[in-house]
């Protein structure tokens, strides 16, 4: 066995355990996590309107807008580039030939 083959295995090995899978995340996934996603989701674009509408009423200060708005940008990014991925897989499913 030479040395490159050896730090290839070594480095492979360093990666895998943080990508693979934990025991305690495969039993949680499921239904389960796309619905506290789902309910994360929600709970942000609701803190953003309860945010912005003090803000508007003078409750609130621009600092605390300003943070609101971009954790409200940020998550309906995520949920579009998830939905774009399920999409994407979707329509590659799709092409598969039977």
């Amino acid at each position: 066995m030479d040395i490159r083959s050896t730090f290839a295995a070594l480095g492979y090995a360093k990666t895998r355990p943080a990508t693979a899978a934990l025991p305690q995340e495969a039993e949680q996934a499921g239904p389960n996590t796309f619905q506290k996603a789902a309910e994360s989701f929600a709970q942000t674009l609701t803190q953003g309107e309860e945010v912005a509408k003090a803000a508007m009423s003078g409750k609130a200060d621009s600092q605390a807008l300003v943070q609101a708005l971009a954790q409200t940008e940020l998550a309906i990014e995520t949920a579009v580039t998830v939905r774009d991925k399920v999409v994407e897989a979707y329509q590659e499913i799709l092409r598969m030939p039977v």
